[in-house]
């Protein structure tokens, strides 16, 4: 027996170089910003790159496939060319900052301060807001700035023009209004409307009476954006011509529903304009000379960063039980993270920053499609999102391979250009869940370039979980949900849904086979009143979810809007100090019908989840019978809620929503405080007249711990 182990052992070491120190039984790697990868990739001797370690990891991994692997990453910055590749053999191993030192993968190349001098002229229309800096992009070594490209509602995902970061600020391109848009102007020609099926890409003719347009008539590639027709659809499109006559815009491409004037939403700005370089965060490249343009936040430039990177810095396929950890990911024009079919893959403690893109991709996108369209079928692909939500329109059912047992906990997203997290994983057709998770992560400030459909989580398949994450300062929803059997709980969202209308925090809709999530225990918060908006908006005859335990508090114009569905649960919720409290229709029967149609598009759904068979037969009994009393909602509940300080607590018909009498109204204006948690101006008269909601854990909603 000594024998063996002592054949073992010398086995063990003949794999491993002798550089690499096994602790704990996992060899420990080690990588520096000042190492070489030459070196032999010990605490005295780092490579200089992941690149290299991971090649050493692959080699000895080849050998013995079962040895589980630490690479260390010492403090500072490493340049990501490109993605780091994790596969099956790669598993088992843990990618990490050594001793939680502060490590950045970045994205984009760093510019020295030695080649940014002062700009002798300034070519804006206002004086400027601060000193115009210059540097030849070209001279830096940067030949690639990326394309400008069509960004909006049911435009794919992909990756970010280049885009520069001032002492770690993000910077945008110049526009006008500096910080807010001004109303559309007549539109004198809608354009085509893709929506209608009308592919012809003609533009839209606009009225402006600004005679401020009319300085832009020698900007190389204007562009516009805003809200051109509905209000939950922002879209960015290049201004073609400027007619200094007829004070008309035309632009070059359609927008989805056509360009529409007249209702408050109708907002637009414009963009790419070098005569609008005239405030700190602002910058403009002239494409032909290389030459950029900028503006600090502060007067001093530490650093300027420029984007390259358009992949994810880590895919993993196929990958298991591998560890991220304690990693900032910056400065690139895509996302951070994409798994496909990984399993107990667990990043934590990471930063995702100043992305073009989004944080974390969990299952497969669809490949973008070439044509400007709403909904179709389109090809999966793995580590791009894309057309995902144009291709879930149609295919409902699409198993989008996340894996299960993944973890993303203790993270934080912020200024990123297009939402946090899409997190896929379960199987629509057996209900096999993934129990993937999102915890304990905070989300703000996420949709720099992307400003609807585009949220802090979108939620797809079976069986995930969104748990005390914080979300706040997004334009648009807070959480996009697809699927079933999702829980969502302990989260505290808040001031979001800022700029669109006819939108929800959660928001959820169009498909009767999704049921069976629950939202329960969550803080919804400061969600604006001037539009159409929800804390938590089942749309177009959304049903099956259960919502229980939270507080709504100024939230929305509408806290929840239930739009004709059925077998929605309310129960033990606290509504305090809004406008409108619950608010049903039954669309089904009026506007919405068509929805109904023989071979439409609720039949169509439901037969592909084979509805009226197990498992949904048996998960779902009431889905069985769903087209036998669809024409009014049925089978929804409220029970034992209070209202508090609502100008209207119901809108619609009671026996729609299952009115019960142990619900409880009142006028007293109850406000809700935070000393660490959350806690009632007066919990005793609350606990009074509804004590279940003493069941609510106040003291677990939000985040447990800061992030670092």
């Amino acid at each position: 027996m000594k024998l063996l182990s002592l054949l073992r052992i010398i086995t063990l070491f003949t794999l491993i170089p002798l550089g690499i120190i096994s602790c704990n039984g996992s060899p420990q790697i080690y990588v520096s910003s000042d190492g070489s990868d030459q070196n032999d990739g010990s605490i005295n001797a780092p490579y200089l790159s992941a690149k290299r370690a991971l090649e050493e990891v692959r080699k000895n991994k080849a050998k013995s496939p079962k040895k589980n692997f630490v690479i260390n990453l010492r403090e500072g910055s490493y340049r990501i060319n490109e993605s780091l590749a994790l596969d099956s053999l790669m598993s088992g191993i843990t990618i990490q900052a050594y001793n939680d030192e502060k490590v950045v993968l970045s994205g984009g190349v760093s510019i020295s301060p030695e080649l940014i001098t002062q700009s002798d002229t300034h070519y804006s229309i206002d004086t400027p807001q601060g000193t115009v800096w210059k540097v030849n992009l070209k001279d830096a070594g940067i030949t690639d700035f990326g394309k400008l490209r069509n960004v909006g509602f049911s435009r794919p995902y992909g990756p970010a023009w280049g885009e520069i970061f001032v002492n770690g600020k993000p910077m945008h391109l110049a526009q006008w209004p500096n910080n807010s848009m001004i109303p559309m102007g007549k539109v004198l020609d809608s354009g085509s409307k893709p929506r209608d099926n009308d592919f012809a890409n003609k533009g839209g003719v606009i009225q402006y009476d600004s005679a401020r347009v009319e300085q832009w008539i020698d900007e190389k590639n204007p562009w516009m954006a805003g809200y051109f027709n509905a209000g939950y659809a922002d879209d960015m499109v290049k201004i073609e011509s400027i007619d200094t006559s007829k004070k008309t815009i035309t632009t070059s491409d359609a927008t989805l529903y056509g360009f529409a004037h007249g209702h408050p939403w109708h907002t637009w700005y414009g963009l790419n304009l070098l005569s609008e370089l005239d405030a700190p965060t602002e910058y403009y490249i002239d494409r032909d000379s290389g030459e950029l343009y900028f503006i600090s936040p502060e007067e001093k430039v530490n650093s300027l960063e420029f984007s390259i990177l358009e992949t994810p810095f880590i895919t993993m396929n196929n990958a298991n039980n591998v560890t991220i950890k304690n990693i900032s990911f910056e400065a690139s024009r895509g996302m951070g993270i994409s798994l496909v079919n990984a399993e107990n893959v667990t990043i934590e403690s990471c930063r995702f920053t100043n992305l073009g893109g989004l944080g974390v991709a969990v299952g497969m996108g669809i490949e973008p499609f070439k044509d400007y369209r709403h909904e179709g079928i389109g090809t999966p692909q793995s580590h791009v999102v894309g057309s995902l939500l144009q291709h879930l329109y149609s295919n409902t059912t699409f198993n989008r391979q996340g894996g299960k047992n993944n973890t993303i906990i203790n993270c934080e997203f912020y200024n990123l250009g297009a939402g946090g997290v899409s997190l896929g994983g379960g199987n629509r057709l057996t209900l096999e869940a993934g129990n993937n998770k999102v915890e304990n992560c905070r989300f703000h400030d996420i949709n720099r370039i992307e400003k609807t459909y585009r949220p802090a989580v979108h939620l797809t398949g079976v069986g995930n979980i969104i748990r005390n994450c914080e979300m706040f300062d997004l334009p648009s929803m807070a959480i996009l949900m697809h699927g079933n059997n999702h829980l969502v709980e302990y989260n505290y969202i808040h001031d979001v849904c800022m700029d669109a209308e006819d939108m929800g925090a959660f928001y959820y809709g169009r498909d009767p086979s999704e049921r069976g999530t629950v939202l329960q225990y969550n803080y919804f918060a400061n969600i604006p009143d001037q539009y159409n908006t929800s804390a938590v908006y089942h749309d177009d005859a959304a049903c099956g979810l259960t919502v229980t335990g939270n507080v709504f508090n100024h939230a929305g114009k509408l806290a929840s809007l239930i739009g004709g569905g059925s077998d929605n649960i309310y129960t033990n919720n606290i509504f305090l100090n809004g406008k409108q409290g619950i608010r049903i229709g039954n669309r089904l029967s009026t506007w919405a019908k068509w929805l109904l149609d023989e071979g439409g598009l609720f039949q169509k759904r439901l037969e592909e989840v084979n509805y009226q068979q197990p498992p949904y037969s048996e998960e779902y009994p009431s889905i069985v019978n769903y087209f036998d009393k669809v024409d009014y909602p049925t089978g929804n509940r409220v029970s034992g809620n209070l209202f508090a300080n609502m100008n209207e607590v119901f809108i619609g018909d009671k026996e729609w929503v299952g009115w019960e009498s142990d619900n409880v109204v009142t006028d007293k204006k109850i406000e809700v405080t935070k000393n660490g948690k959350l806690s009632f101006s007066d919990s005793g008269y609350i606990f009074e007249q509804i004590p279940e909601l003493k069941t609510i854990p106040l003291d677990k909603i939000g985040l447990y711990k800061n992030q670092k």
